[in-house]
């Protein structure tokens, strides 16, 4: 069982304990109250990657995949080197409960110069900024807290109400474990597994649209606090389809991710 919430405002949504990560309920998705949301995870290996990190190799790609449902169980995190470089390297990291893999992943590190080599592309300006938005409610569930009530969200374009593309900034407002700040990189990671929700397609009362991967791609280091999605899902009459975000900071555009869907009706029909 979660570790009850004494303080929603402050409580993390991992409290580490004997080595493991035990989730609260501030960790729990939209679609099963005894199971994880995927960004939660997914912001979990970001930073065991990071933190294993012994150079300043930048993180330019994070691929995850999601085996199974990941329950509100103690995690636990390994991380190796699978291709070691100066210049490049892969990571992999697998996510457990004991002995069952539930998630695994590979991150792409790269060498960042520290003068230009090239004329860079004019950076892509971020959308209207969260200042003067009102917080938006979490996204639709039967229960509370979920992994939404981690953020604060301001849509600029969108909301969970109206289905459609959407367009998001979304900033953790507790810690993703203990009492630790997040990185920026865990933010991003964090944020970037809401966009099949935030621009869904179909009516949450009645389809599920479940993402079984999540890819975060980076041209540069994140900045801040604040991670913006602009966000569309796209989905075949069959049941199969895809959600794509350009992701921003304050700085303008810093990246996207990709999601592909399962979507089913609630009732299986």
């Amino acid at each position: 069982m979660p570790r009850r919430l004494s303080d929603a405002g402050r409580d993390p949504i991992f409290a580490s304990e004997d080595g493991r990560f035990v989730p609260t309920e501030l960790a729990r998705g939209p679609w099963d109250a005894e199971s994880l949301h995927g960004g939660a995870p997914a912001a979990l290996i970001a930073r065991e990657i990071e933190r294993a990190a012994e150079d300043e190799l930048f993180l330019a790609r994070l691929s995850v995949e999601f085996l199974g449902p990941v329950p509100l169980a103690p995690l636990a995190v390994n991380t190796e080197v699978l291709r070691p470089g100066r210049r490049m390297q892969l990571v992999g990291a697998a996510l457990r409960a004991g002995d069952r893999q539930l998630c695994r992943a590979t991150a792409v590190r790269m060498r960042r110069t520290e003068q230009p080599l090239t004329q860079a592309t004019d950076r892509e300006p971020a959308p209207p900024g969260p200042d003067g938005i009102e917080t938006d409610a979490a996204s639709p569930a039967a229960y509370a807290p979920t992994f939404a009530d981690a953020f604060e969200q301001r849509f600029v374009t969108g909301g969970y109400a109206e289905p459609g593309p959407a367009t998001v900034w979304m900033r953790l407002r507790v810690p993703l474990v203990d009492h630790e700040e997040p990185s920026p990189l865990v933010r991003a990671v964090a944020a970037a597994d809401f966009g099949n929700g935030v621009s869904s397609a179909l009516d949450w009362a009645t389809h599920v649209f479940v993402n079984p991967d999540l890819t975060v791609y980076l041209d540069r280091p994140v900045e801040g606090e604040w991670v913006c999605l602009d966000a569309r899902t796209r989905i075949d009459p069959h049941g199969t389809g895809n959600a794509e975000s350009a992701l921003y900071d304050a700085a303008g555009r810093v990246g996207r991710s990709l999601q592909s869907l399962y979507v089913d009706r609630r009732d299986g029909g």
